[in-house]
């Protein structure tokens, strides 16, 4: 997945991009494989309220096919910022997923062999 991280008013140091990185990256394990290839995310790190105290706001915007996710927190910590954003995120792509997997349940060809040899045991 393609992720892109920008900062406003905020420069990201090596270990906040990396950081930012392994958390968003490893959320593509909730879009099937085909569906990985066109993933993309766009991190937007942000300084906000200076006057009152330094605090920090994640912005997440994650394309996947058929869909835009967007989750966004602010704290006085980047990086608590960003785990908060995950979980947003792997709750949304969980739903995602779910929606768009084929739910074969007792339909599936290995359950319809299963139930026909069953019925041919009994009789």
């Amino acid at each position: 997945m393609h992720i892109d991280i920008t900062g406003v008013r905020y420069t990201p140091d090596a270990l906040t991009k990396k950081y930012v990185m392994k958390k968003i990256g490893s959320l593509d394990r909730y879009v099937s494989r085909h569906a990985r290839k066109t993933a993309s995310a766009e991190v937007k790190l942000k300084e906000v309220n200076r006057a009152y105290g330094n605090k920090y706001e994640c912005d997440v915007i994650m394309h996947v096919p058929d869909a835009t996710l967007t989750a966004k927190d602010s704290t006085v910590n980047m990086l608590a910022a960003v785990d908060i954003v995950e979980e947003k995120l792997r709750a949304q792509l969980k739903k995602y997923h779910d929606e768009r997997t084929n739910h074969r349940g007792h339909h599936g060809i290995v359950s319809r062999f299963k139930d026909r040899l069953r019925r041919s045991s009994m009789g």
